[in-house]
């Protein structure tokens, strides 16, 4: 008989703090959270782009922006994504087939689907709605996708973070005793 390895999962996931990581961002509404948008004269402001010194200040330079312009990255990230499936029009179709099949599934609530000349029981209709949407959504290369959609939105936003520099006013601030 094979020993078994268990695995504390709880000592793990609590050094990483990850219960409490994002209640934050769940608890602010849609409209709360880009009510904060920096126009785009400010976040394009060609006057303050400049190549950092050294590491120190790149660090305090995206530091400083990632906290300033969040909800800009987070415009940045969800245009980057609709490109992303614009561009796959295979996995764009995919996520449709499956959202609709689903719901349509869903409104059955548990019934067979009778068209008369096929009776067919939701099992049956998620097992061919699988048999279907896998194929295909393997397919389609999701992975690769959201591998491009990380690595873009990352050298954007670092990009965009390390090369912007702070305003004069939170130079000022920082100084302060």
């Amino acid at each position: 008989m094979a020993p078994t390895i268990n695995i504390p999962l709880d000592a793990l996931t609590s050094r990483l703090n990850l219960q409490g990581r994002f209640d934050s961002v769940r608890a602010q509404s849609l409209a709360s959270r880009f009510s904060n948008l920096k126009p785009l004269s400010e976040f394009f402001d060609l006057k303050r782009l400049s190549k950092p010194n050294n590491f120190g200040e790149m660090q305090a330079r995206v530091n400083y922006n990632l906290n300033y312009f969040s909800s800009n990255y987070a415009v940045v990230f969800v245009m980057l994504s609709i490109y992303s499936l614009l561009t796959n029009l295979t996995l764009l179709w995919v996520i449709i087939f499956v959202t609709v099949g689903m719901y349509g599934i869903g409104r059955l609530k548990g019934g067979d689907l009778d068209l008369g000349f096929v009776k067919a029981t939701s099992a049956q209709l998620y097992t061919g709605l699988m048999v279907i949407g896998v194929p295909w959504a393997i397919w389609a290369s999701p992975l690769a996708t959201a591998l491009w959609l990380v690595g873009a939105t990352g050298v954007t936003i670092l990009g965009h973070a390390s090369f912007m520099d702070k305003p004069i006013e939170s130079a000022f601030s920082e100084e302060a005793v």
